[in-house]
């Protein structure tokens, strides 16, 4: 069973990794209208960093690594988003 507060705190979790991928997705659109080679090499980066991150996550959860309870899974799949949007807010804030 789930505890509300656990609820409570997967749920700010999951608000926050929204805003922050959508801060994301904001710098990469400024970026991708630009419509010049780093925007093609942006593109062409996106692609591969959310084919990674699923792949990841998949190999993850068929190895147990998530946890043993619907909120650990819960909790850990937004902590390995969180920590990729992460890396890509701070490459996309230095301009690379």
């Amino acid at each position: 069973m789930i505890r509300p507060s656990d609820w409570m705190s997967l749920a700010f979790d999951g608000w926050r990794l929204g805003a922050e991928a959508s801060a994301v997705i904001a710098m990469r659109l400024a970026k991708l209208a630009a419509g010049d080679a780093a925007a093609m090499v942006e593109a062409q980066r996106m692609i591969a960093e959310k084919v990674e991150a699923a792949v990841a996550l998949q190999s993850g959860a068929l190895a147990g690594r998530l946890g043993t309870t619907p909120a650990r899974r819960a909790k850990a799949t937004i902590g390995h988003y969180r920590r990729a949007v992460a890396k890509n807010r701070k490459r996309l804030r230095r301009g690379r």
